[in-house]
């Protein structure tokens, strides 16, 4: 066996999941970093990834790697950014378990992130909130849901993944009104909520009984909405806003 294969082993189950509780969502985006770099180091070097050693996986490669994400398979700046971060994390683990390698892991890490433009951050005027939130039908179940997630979204500025993973007893209604959730690197931050948020998630939380443990958020079969299913219904909604906005709400959370 390699000195790779149980590297990367340990470093997703010891590092990432038993050291620093990543998310579920950090390692399917890690565990994609490698499937492509494996894949490409295969391509490159000749040899099946269960034959790949660390010294395989030099600077040069990984720099060839990063060009061939943004010029073969159109990854953004950002994109590569998030892949390289991925790869040095993984070899700052490596540096503490094979100090024979440390030339090369030095090198790797010294492999610079890119600079790139970042776009001004816009916010939605009281206008397109408004038609935001009168966008989905209240007079079904699933705009009920749809109206109780925006308004949470909106006013609390909690991530995609955030909302997702919102659970029932996460939802504090009483004195100092908040909601409770995990960000990103599991800090866990408490949100004060608004007595408009508070009114539109009782109504939710009466007409959707059930466990404490329960996703606040599901499909009409129970189950915790995805981050695409999240998608889809905001650019539904921003859509049918931007008829009764002058100014699009495109920029929904």
């Amino acid at each position: 066996m390699t000195t790779l294969a149980p590297t990367l082993e340990a470093f997703f189950t010891s590092r990432l999941i038993n050291e620093k509780g990543a998310s579920p969502h950090t390692i399917a985006a890690y565990r994609d970093t490698f499937r492509l770099l494996l894949g490409f180091a295969q391509t490159h070097t000749g040899k099946p990834p269960s034959k790949l050693e660390i010294e395989h996986l030099d600077a040069s490669l990984i720099t060839a790697f990063l060009d061939h994400l943004e010029h073969d398979r159109g990854n953004s700046p950002r994109t590569r950014n998030a892949r390289l971060a991925a790869i040095h994390s993984m070899f700052r683990y490596a540096a503490l378990r094979h100090p024979e390698h440390a030339a090369l892991i030095s090198r790797v890490l010294a492999v610079p992130t890119k600079r790139y433009d970042r776009a001004i951050i816009s916010y939605l005027t009281a206008a397109e909130v408004d038609a935001l939130l009168a966008a989905p039908d209240r007079a079904r179940w699933i705009g009920r849901r749809d109206h109780a997630l925006l308004t949470v979204a909106i006013q609390t500025g909690l991530r995609v993944t955030e909302l997702t993973n919102l659970r029932r007893h996460d939802v504090h209604l009483g004195t100092g009104p908040h909601v409770q959730a995990f960000g990103k690197g599991r800090r866990q931050r408490a949100t004060p909520l608004t007595r408009q948020t508070v009114a539109v998630l009782r109504d939710w939380l009466n007409e959707r009984d059930g466990q404490p443990q329960q996703p606040l958020f599901t499909t009409s079969r129970g189950r915790a909405l995805s981050r695409d299913a999240v998608a889809l219904l905001r650019n539904k909604h921003a859509t049918n806003a931007s008829h009764n906005c002058s100014t699009p709400a495109s920029t929904a959370p």
